[in-house]
């Protein structure tokens, strides 16, 4: 069962939901858990891809006394948005909806407008340590999601020639389809070429001036391309954090993959990758549970003083984290902002190590321990590490 299936359903009680999340991330297959558990045999699934589903969305032929209708892939739909707010505005007083899509579900979703208080969005990510089906120990799982990433189809085929055609075709079809289906981009070749320079710089800052000359674009073009890329679900933008920080400096975005595979860099751009896909997926889930603004950063100072993670909660400092591949001294980094932030804490993963240690307010611990999180409707905290 899929982490958000409790909160889902939690929240169909009173509003509809939205499920947003990358293309292939197992969206459609989570909406049939909901509707199995909400819908008690008596559901109604409607497909906007499937034709026979089309007419009957736009003929609004579906069973009334169902108690859940799951409306996958409606965003397709150009017209969805107001045919969506009449639907809900005139159903039976028992009937609730489910909503999934990808790119412009949760760019609607950041505009916002009279469907505002109707819904609730959840994003889904990709397995996670804490969240992989049982597949043996837990240390096969962090191997697997580190050479094949965490998207269901890859992961469960743990087969890397499977993973690369996969991953190929998964690419092609967000290229060809996603990107123009968000807005026109001509050179979607040009687009393609940027994604591999971010592949290949996967965990450094990088600079819109760099990448414009290697590209041959300006620098606001290249900015828009990553944009889209971001909003298409392949990467993640994590820019700087500076507030209240008199030695920081203001340093270009951190750019990491849905898809940990999708690193070209060494193993510790790839061990990085994975570790800020986990926070990411752990704070997105503790804000759209508890309301709570969550936002990852992070941090470099002018004495090239650099902590890898920067976990904020409604503005304020609240974790800080460091990714390491073997080293399992405290980096003295981590513990100088350790001790100038004062967060509620200060985590050190640290791949290779199963070993546990607290150190000048720093947590040494391995990535099996410290990423195996899941996010559930009862823990808002890390195992092992509650403050």
């Amino acid at each position: 069962m899929r982490y958000l299936v409790g909160p889902i359903c939690e929240d169909l009680r009173s509003k509809m939901v939205f499920v947003a999340g990358p293309r292939q991330v197992g969206k459609t297959s989570l909406a049939k858990e909901v509707l199995a558990q909400v819908g008690r045999g008596k559901g109604v699934y409607l497909n906007w891809d499937a034709p026979e589903d089309r007419k009957r969305i736009l003929a609004r032929e579906w069973d009334r006394a169902a108690p859940l209708v799951v409306f996958d892939e409606l965003h397709k739909y150009n017209r969805w948005k107001n045919w969506l707010k009449g639907i809900f505005d005139t159903r039976p007083p028992h009937q609730q909806y489910l909503i999934t899509g990808s790119a412009r579900l949760d760019t609607y979703r950041r505009g916002g407008d009279s469907m505002v208080g109707r819904f609730h969005l959840w994003h889904l990510h990709p397995f996670s340590i804490g969240e992989h089906p049982p597949i043996g120990a837990r240390e096969n799982g962090i191997a697997r999601l580190l050479k094949v990433g965490g998207f269901p189809e890859p992961f469960l085929s743990n087969d890397e020639r499977f993973a690369r055609r996969w991953r190929l075709e998964r690419h092609t079809q967000i290229l060809r389809e996603d990107v123009r289906d968000l807005e026109r981009v001509d050179a979607l070749t040009q687009m393609e070429q940027l994604l591999q320079l971010l592949q290949e710089r996967t965990g450094s800052p990088v600079v819109m001036a760099h990448l414009a000359r290697d590209l041959e674009l300006a620098p606001r073009t290249v900015a828009r391309y990553l944009d889209i890329l971001s909003r298409v679900f392949l990467c993640f933008i994590v820019p700087t954090y500076t507030t209240k920080l008199s030695r920081a400096i203001r340093k270009p975005p951190k750019i990491f993959f849905f898809d940990n595979a999708d690193v070209l860099g060494d193993e510790g751009s790839r061990f990085e990758n994975l570790v800020a896909t986990h926070l990411l997926k752990r704070i997105q889930f503790q804000q759209e549970y508890s309301g709570h603004r969550y936002e990852l950063r992070y941090l470099r100072d002018k004495e090239q003083r650099e902590v890898d993670f920067v976990i904020l909660r409604d503005r304020k400092v609240y974790e800080l984290w460091e990714a390491k591949l073997t080293d399992t001294t405290p980096s003295p980094h981590l513990r100088y902002y350790t001790k100038l932030l004062r967060p509620e804490r200060s985590i050190q993963v640290v791949s290779t190590t199963q070993a546990r240690e607290e150190r000048d307010g720093v947590t040494v611990i391995g990535a099996k321990e410290a990423l195996a999180f899941q996010p559930s409707s009862s823990m808002q905290s890390l195992p092992g590490l509650r403050a």
